[in-house]
């Protein structure tokens, strides 16, 4: 064991996750997992369970948890400016067609990687769609091969019903060549439109008119996770984006793979 090694960051294909957090748990190593935080939803328990029995902390790398833009979608939302929001819409399109010795071939082994679009990147606008709407009351989805004739889905809708009434929708695919990264969100006295979320930049529409927005990202988009994981570590509290939080991500990935 290497005394001078406080935490470890997991950044391996997903099937490791667990194994591998568990293994740095046991030996005293707070942990940075990449996403998805596992497989499934009882590995994330066999996680959290190995970081608490060790007295360790276990943060998840949703990195969009920290966008300015979407901290002030959430804070719009709880204002009320824009009244009850009603339906968000998400898009995540991104052409992935790796040849087989590509490093990231892996991604298309469901065995490693626990599914396509959908859980490799749909987790991250999941987690988003969490923080800002709370739970999930229902979920739908249909996965599909509609370009690429591969064991993990190439396209994937899910549409969400949460808690508190929202409606939603995420579609993501590998297979379009145009480029898709937005957030609609519509609300019963206004809406908001972010045509790149990676970008910042939103539309706001309310009764008194229209208006832009721009929150960049800092230089580095991961540095705010990071920066909070440390913190975390050193004053001895829960990560903002914490094993529980992964967890609760992974239990709507069930849902729309209807493995339950």
């Amino acid at each position: 064991m290497d005394y001078e090694i406080d935490a470890i960051y997991v950044a391996t294909p997903v099937d490791l996750h667990a194994e591998q957090t568990i293994a740095a748990a046991e030996r005293g190593k707070h942990v940075l997992c990449e996403k998805p935080m596992a497989l499934n939803v009882a590995d994330c328990d066999l996680m959290i369970a190995a970081c608490r029995a060790n007295d360790v902390k276990l943060g998840v790398a949703y990195y969009r948890h920290f966008y300015p833009a979407v901290r002030r979608v959430k804070e719009l939302v709880h204002s009320g400016e824009l009244g009850v929001p009603v339906v968000v819409q998400i898009n995540a399109f991104e052409w992935f067609d790796p040849p087989a010795s590509d490093p990231r071939a892996w991604l298309l082994d469901k065995r490693r990687s626990g599914g396509g679009p959908m859980f490799d990147f749909g987790c991250h606008r999941i987690e988003v769609l969490l923080d800002i709407f709370g739970d999930v009351r229902d979920v739908k989805a249909t996965l599909a091969n509609t370009f690429f004739d591969r064991e993990v889905e190439d396209t994937a809708t899910a549409v969400f019903q949460f808690e508190r009434g929202t409606c939603g929708t995420l579609t993501v695919t590998h297979a379009a060549r145009e480029p898709q990264d937005t957030f609609d969100l519509f609300c019963s006295h206004g809406s908001i439109h972010i045509p790149v979320l990676n970008d910042g930049t939103m539309r706001i529409i309310t009764s008194d008119g229209e208006r832009i927005e721009t929150h960049p990202n800092a230089p580095n988009i991961h540095q705010p996770l990071i920066d909070d994981f440390a913190t975390a570590v050193l004053t001895n509290r829960d990560p903002l984006v914490s094993g529980a939080l992964g967890r609760a991500v992974a239990r709507v990935e069930e849902k729309i793979y209807n493995v339950l």
